[in-house]
């Protein structure tokens, strides 16, 4: 996520690259088709979450949308079905020149609904002083709707604590990013996972580019949101208790850890269970216990105990519930050297898109085993928008309503897709 593709070319109009007709908008078959760009600053869409309105019948779908991705006009922006199948026409809820001018954005929302049907809406809030890059250091803004989002309120923003990993100066903020929806933990409570970069003045460069800056995962528990608080009055608690966080080592450095965008289920034995993205060419996972205080030293991720590793490029991996102790890992099947591209090619290694379907197993040692991958979605690599990426299905969202269960995708963070998930995919 949060390539540099347009920022090395401020100066020049952002123009969308490769063929974007109507067979570019159907290559990867989807089923709903939820926002195809206009060609006015909104050529670049990710971080997809679909979720359910909590007052009305209704999906929402929020998303990040920019001219390019790295360009410096990111926004939140908001859209909504009743039928799942059409959209209206996304509403800016905050972001760049939103109300007062200024060009400061806001990025990487993460919508929170509570028991009462408010939602807060988290997100990546840039500040005047910047540490790593625009996109990913900044404060946590909230704003809050309790009409479904029609309307919504500014909340302020929220403290993050600091650690050693942060820039000595507090003046700049932390470098971090939520992706996925949350989940309740063993106790019923929100919890949430984010990335965390280390600052440049701490680790310096990295050793093959952006995606391999110092990063480990952590974690937030929201203590009090179901009584509906002001957003000044939010209890947090920041997890683990270990401040290093979920670290997994970049090869050959032990001295460098790359573990980014954690996604979380909750098992039917009360554990948390985590995957993550890694430098490593494999997904790696953790087990909590204790509702993510502690966690057990992160491992690549097999198809069931002593199996085989499950191979991943540096790319989002979230994992899914299904139900009946059953859960969808979404993936690339590929350890980043696809066809001539290598792990740094990230424009072009995140694809096809497969599924495998897991299961709950008592008393193993990785608690969810896996069956064979599915190839769901590929866009043949062909490029499309303004970065020329063949990528699909990278932040991503999964909804289950109305009988159907539907993950929302982005195509090559251009389009908006859904595809339906059928018994023939998932059982």
């Amino acid at each position: 996520m949060l390539g540099t593709a347009c920022e090395k070319n401020k100066s020049k109009t952002c123009e969308p690259k490769g063929t974007h007709t109507h067979s570019e908008l159907h290559r990867t078959k989807p089923d709903v088709v939820v926002f195809c760009p206009t060609g006015s600053n909104d050529t670049d869409n990710e971080h997809f979450l679909v979720f359910k309105a909590p007052k009305s019948d209704s999906l929402l779908a929020m998303w990040t949308q920019s001219s390019c991705e790295g360009y410096g006009d990111n926004k939140i922006v908001l859209s909504r079905s009743t039928d799942g199948v059409n959209w209206s026409s996304p509403k800016v809820i905050a972001g760049h020149r939103l109300h007062d001018g200024k060009t400061l954005q806001s990025s990487w929302a993460v919508p929170i609904v509570n028991s009462k049907g408010r939602i807060y809406c988290i997100y990546l809030k840039e500040e005047v002083f910047v540490d790593m890059n625009r996109s990913t250091s900044g404060s946590m803004g909230c704003i809050v709707s309790d009409d479904d989002g029609h309307t919504w309120q500014e909340g302020g923003t929220i403290e993050m604590p600091r650690d050693k990993f942060d820039h000595p100066d507090d003046k700049y903020p932390k470098n971090w990013i939520s992706w996925q929806l949350p989940i309740r933990d063993s106790k019923g409570r929100i919890f949430l996972g984010y990335t965390q970069w280390s600052s440049p003045q701490i680790y310096g460069e990295p050793p093959a580019g952006w995606y391999s800056r110092d990063s480990r995962c952590k974690f937030m528990c929201f203590e009090n949101i179901d009584s509906s608080p002001a957003v000044k009055d939010l209890k947090i608690t920041f997890l683990p208790d270990d401040v290093n966080g979920l670290a997994v080592n970049y090869p050959n450095r032990p001295d460098v850890s790359v573990a980014q965008e954690p996604s979380v289920v909750l098992l039917p034995d009360n554990r948390l269970f985590c995957v993550m993205r890694t430098f490593t060419g494999f997904i790696w996972y953790s087990v909590s216990s204790d509702d993510g205080y502690s966690w057990r030293k992160p491992e690549m991720l097999r198809d069931k105990d002593n199996g085989e590793p499950i191979r991943q490029p540096i790319a989002p991996c979230p994992i899914y519930s299904i139900g009946d102790k059953k859960y969808m890992l979404l993936f690339h099947n590929n350890d980043g050297h696809l066809a001539n591209y290598r792990p740094v090619d990230v424009l072009y290694n995140r694809r096809p898109a497969h599924i495998a379907v897991g299961a709950y197993v008592e008393g193993a040692y990785q608690p969810i085993w896996f069956e064979k991958p599915k190839q769901i979605l590929d866009t043949d690599g062909i490029t499309v928008g303004p970065k020329g990426t063949s990528e699909v299905a990278t932040y991503t969202s999964l909804t289950q309503w109305h009988g159907k269960t539907v993950l929302w995708y982005p195509d090559r963070k251009y389009f908006l897709l859904g595809k339906y998930l059928g018994q023939d995919l998932i059982g």
